[in-house]
């Protein structure tokens, strides 16, 4: 896509076509389309033979040029939809991925199961490692009778689920409280046994894998929330062998593990004292999730 010189006249429907053209992908091409003009599918389509403002054509010359160079689609646009979130996204945190969306189905069925045999007039739930806050933020909207505590050791990660936190509205909003500290060291002794529902998504790819990332991961998501170490399972570990001291009766943990760490994941949630234990698959049918319960 070639700039332009800021007084030749283009219309959207020009624009859609070069972008796509440029980027070889006709939908994505018209996510940046939108988001450079500011205007909603419906009305876009609309308005395509309409003349662009010379302020969103460069925009989305910008724009075009920071994809050609292998960053992401949703660095680019600044903002992603998970679930009935749409959060803003960066080199910060990791983009939310499908895979996390099922994390957050089991732990709302959980949290259903629990309510059941809950007398009080909420549940705590803990969100470790929230990085840009969707697993917490989709807990509160998704369900009223839950508060959440979520952590994260990196401030930066904190300071963006924080943005998103004032994108949900004050009712959920106020049933959020975020912590600085790594996994549990983040939390008051006080909740020791208190807790109904764990629930992460923590790193878990060993040191060797990162040389074998896409770019677009290698290169704008942050290391720290991907790689745990050399084996991959350091921080799942850590999680689990946790959990039995700060879950009370009949809690869960949820935690997202990748698929060839499943038997092991299971033999540490058996060893830890978990007497119900299992992995479920997540949409494309790989064992993506442990879910233990006490």
């Amino acid at each position: 896509m070639k700039a332009r010189a800021e007084v030749a006249p283009v219309t959207w429907r020009q624009l859609r076509n070069e972008t796509a053209e440029a980027i070889a992908d006709p939908v994505q091409a018209r996510w940046l389309l939108e988001e450079a003009s500011g205007l909603d599918g419906a009305r876009l389509l609309r308005e395509l033979d309409s003349q662009a403002p010379p302020a969103a054509v460069a925009r989305l010359e910008s724009f075009v040029r920071r994809r050609l160079a292998g960053e992401p689609l949703q660095h680019v646009l600044g903002h992603w939809g998970f679930r009935s979130l749409d959060v803003v996204v960066d080199s910060r945190v990791l983009v939310p991925r499908p895979e996390t969306e099922v994390v957050v189905s089991l732990a709302l069925s959980q949290l259903d199961r629990l309510s059941a045999l809950h007398t009080g007039p909420e549940l705590l739930a803990v969100d470790l490692g929230t990085g840009s806050g969707v697993i917490a933020l989709s807990l509160v909207v998704e369900r009223h009778a839950v508060r959440v505590i979520a952590t994260d050791r990196d401030p930066a990660a904190l300071e963006v689920a924080a943005v998103n936190l004032s994108r949900v509205g004050c009712a959920p909003a106020a049933r959020v409280r975020f912590c600085e500290g790594d996994w549990y060291e983040a939390l008051s002794p006080e909740l020791a046994g208190q807790i109904a529902l764990i629930v992460a998504n923590p790193p878990y790819l060993a040191g060797h894998e990162w040389a074998d990332l896409d770019s677009t991961v290698r290169e704008f998501d942050p290391i720290g929330a991907l790689v745990a170490g050399p084996s991959g399972l350091e921080a799942i570990e850590t999680i689990v062998a946790g959990a039995p001291a700060w879950l009370a009766r009949n809690g869960a943990l949820i935690v997202e593990i990748a698929p060839d760490q499943a038997t092991r994941v299971l033999e540490i949630a058996r060893e830890s004292g978990f007497s119900a234990m299992r992995v479920e698959e997540d949409l494309a049918g790989r064992e993506r999730v442990l879910v233990a319960e006490r």
